[in-house]
């Protein structure tokens, strides 16, 4: 890791508690309003414009609150190379609003000349490892700070995987150095899908890389064979099942950086704001519990 890079660690970070999904329509409720949300996320690729109202806005959140940046559009599992375009948008709006925290997907969206307007799933292979790695560490010289990877939520698992989704994100940030972004829900939805334990899953997870976590909402469908199927839709409260699984994490870590997701049938800020103090809720019961988390070393990139 370069000496930029290593620097790079040592910058302010996101609070310890719980913060929410930025919404255009939601300006009026987070600048007028008393809330428990400390912190905002947001969508690089709607802010990628020269100027205007929407960079004006996030201007003035900014002003008043921390904010973490989340990709959706580098494919970083992609087999083509990465966009180098992209990238510069990408340094030049971290330049601007100095984020605490840059994270994106384990996920491809590209094809030769092909965008999807999806994540979508990988092989976990030596090969995939080896592309991904080279993404990453081409993202983070580019834009001269540490990433964090985020888990995916999955519907379908690759016969030719050669290893677990858990050790596959272990050595991913070995190499590279990166941090880890755990996404709860993900871990639910997952692990209900193919019929593991979530449980198991996250006492697996490489906690001490977790620089920040995400909670969501998901839907069921029921297939026409009468089977279950959770989809990670982004567009309701988080399940009770999904807030015991953050309090197990918490219980190994401490407190983290905690998202509210919602990006479907958007309720008004107050809900968001609700779920916000339900996490905050859990984050100052983990701070008084005060346990001793586990924080593992992120090397540099190795053979």
């Amino acid at each position: 890791m370069s000496d930029a890079l290593h620097s790079a660690r040592t910058r302010a970070a996101l609070p310890q508690r719980a913060g929410a999904g930025f919404k255009p329509l939601h300006a009026e409720g987070v600048f007028d309003s008393d809330h428990e949300v400390s912190w905002f996320e947001i969508h690089p690729e709607n802010y990628m414009g020269e100027g205007g109202p929407m960079l004006a806005l996030l201007e003035t959140l900014r002003a008043r609150y921390p904010l973490s940046i989340h990709g959706v559009g580098l494919s970083i599992g992609g087999a083509r190379d990465l966009d180098r375009a992209h990238l510069k948008r990408l340094r030049g709006l971290i330049d601007r609003f100095q984020p605490g925290l840059f994270s994106e997907h384990l996920a491809w969206s590209t094809h030769e000349d092909a965008y999807f307007n999806d994540l979508l799933p990988l092989p976990y292979t030596r090969q995939t490892l080896e592309r991904v790695c080279d993404h990453i560490d081409e993202t983070q010289e580019a834009l001269g700070r540490r990433m964090l990877l985020e888990n995916p939520s999955t519907y379908v698992i690759f016969e030719t995987s050669e290893m677990e989704e858990t050790e596959f994100l272990a050595e991913i940030a070995r190499r590279t150095g990166c941090g880890l972004l755990l996404d709860v829900n993900n871990v639910f939805v997952s692990a209900t899908n193919h019929g593991w334990s979530a449980e198991d899953y996250l006492d697996r997870f490489p906690v001490g890389l977790v620089g920040e976590v995400h909670l969501a909402g998901h839907k069921e469908v029921t297939l026409a064979d009468g089977a279950r199927l959770l989809i990670d839709s982004h567009d309701r409260t988080v399940s009770d099942p999904v807030w015991a699984l953050y309090g197990r994490l918490l219980d190994r870590t401490g407190p983290l950086p905690t998202l509210i997701e919602w990006d479907a049938d958007v309720p008004p800020f107050s809900v968001l704001a609700g779920e916000a103090a339900a996490a905050n809720r859990f984050l100052e019961r983990a701070s008084a519990e005060d346990p001793a988390p586990l924080r593992l070393a992120a090397g540099g990139r190795h053979g």
